[in-house]
């Protein structure tokens, strides 16, 4: 099957498996702490869940957080064989000359792919960015379409990127929801290259650079992702900890300072740990429910989830929880295995919490003609 292809299908079954980001926010016992940015988004991503945003649809300048892109399309070239990591690079002129923060690379020294992504991830290498686009994309004005054409695929509606490094240019915006759809993704759909984000120094050309992401030395539960700063952005981190099963990302955009930016990441990561749960509802693949199939060589079909479920709530209410199924009706054969025939909605006191999709876990043919026949009868008289 050709790359594109496979992209096509792996995203159709990733829009049914990954719990999308929910915009409604949690109520928590714990009000969440106050915090001094301009814009910040806290999610669960196990369950897709919000538990507290502010301003978190609001254009700000994205700064170097933008380069989240430029190693998501550059993983998605090593996962579809069109690079290799130990591939050597010729460095441009233009990305030599790239302002800002640099890896150092040269023109007559050739640079591998592996090496420009530790440059652009650990060292957040403007020139590395620029390399690793005109390598994937010829120049870095076609790279710019394509992060603009994935930013689309992957729903962040508000976005706009203008170059690969994140450097000030008119228009180049996002906002806190779109950065954590973005770091969502890229932890979903690249797990092999996620722990690059967890390296806390980077040596290329005899000179060591530290990762600025502060939180990698303090918190031992973080293990990524990005920093950003321009006068205009302010001072901005994603961050990304795992404390035993459960994942929270963090956005936090324009805070005064670089300490401070790590500061406010971490109150709002130790209040989401802290302040709720994450609890498993349904296994995959595992039988919830048997729907009433019609016109079918089977009677029923046993119903249930592509992926595992769970939902956050507050902490010690998972006894409060209220489920109901709303199943298709009247479910008519041909029933196809991985078919949506109804959803499960997840409530408390009052609020929606979560919503899933239910599949049908087996194909059901339609019956002889008789059983279809016979079939039609009773529906009609049940619609009477």
């Amino acid at each position: 099957m050709p790359p594109r292809y496979r992209r096509l299908l792996s995203f159709a079954l990733a829009l049914l498996a990954a719990p999308a980001i929910a915009q409604s926010i949690l109520p928590a016992a714990v009000p969440p702490p106050s915090i001094a940015a301009k814009a910040y988004l806290l999610v669960d991503l196990v369950s897709g869940q919000t538990l507290a945003a502010d301003n978190a649809d609001a254009p700000r300048e994205p700064a170097s957080l933008t380069k989240l892109m430029t190693a998501y399309l550059a993983f998605r070239a090593l996962k579809d064989k069109e690079l290799t990591p130990s591939q050597m690079v010729n460095v441009s002129e233009k990305a030599w000359r790239a302002e800002g923060s640099r890896m150092f690379i040269e023109p007559k020294k050739a640079v591998s792919v592996d090496e420009l992504l530790h440059g652009v991830i650990v060292q957040s290498g403007n020139d590395a960015s620029i390399a690793l686009a005109e390598t994937v994309a010829g120049s870095e004005d076609a790279f710019a379409e394509r992060m603009n054409r994935e930013a689309a695929r992957l729903g962040m509606k508000n976005t706009h990127f203008v170059n690969a490094t994140g450097l000030p240019a008119p228009k180049e915006t996002s906002t806190a929801n779109d950065l954590a759809l973005l770091a969502a993704a890229l932890i979903r759909d690249f797990p092999e290259y996620y722990p690059l984000y967890s390296i806390k120094e980077y040596r290329y050309n005899n000179i060591t650079q530290p990762n600025r992401n502060r939180l990698l030395w303090t918190d031992p539960y973080v293990d990524g992702m990005k920093t950003g700063h321009t006068d205009a952005a302010g001072w901005c981190l994603v961050a990304s900890a795992k404390r035993g099963e459960r994942r929270l990302l963090s956005v936090v955009l324009g805070a005064t300072s670089d300490a401070a930016r790590a500061a406010e990441s971490q109150k709002l990561l130790n209040w989401g740990f802290q302040t709720f749960d994450t609890v498993q509802l349904y296994q995959s693949g595992k039988t919830i429910s048997t729907l009433r199939v019609w016109k079918g060589a089977a009677p029923e079909v046993g119903a249930g989830f592509i992926a595992d479920r769970y939902v956050t709530l507050p902490k010690g209410r998972a006894g409060d929880l209220k489920l109901t199924l709303e199943a298709q009706e009247p479910l008519v054969a041909p029933v196809t295995s991985g078919q949506r025939i109804g959803t499960v909605k997840v409530g408390l006191d009052g609020m929606r919490l979560a919503e899933f999709p239910l599949i049908a876990l087996a194909d059901v043919p339609p019956a002889n003609l008789f059983g279809r026949a016979w079939d039609s009868v009773r529906l009609w008289f049940k619609s009477l």
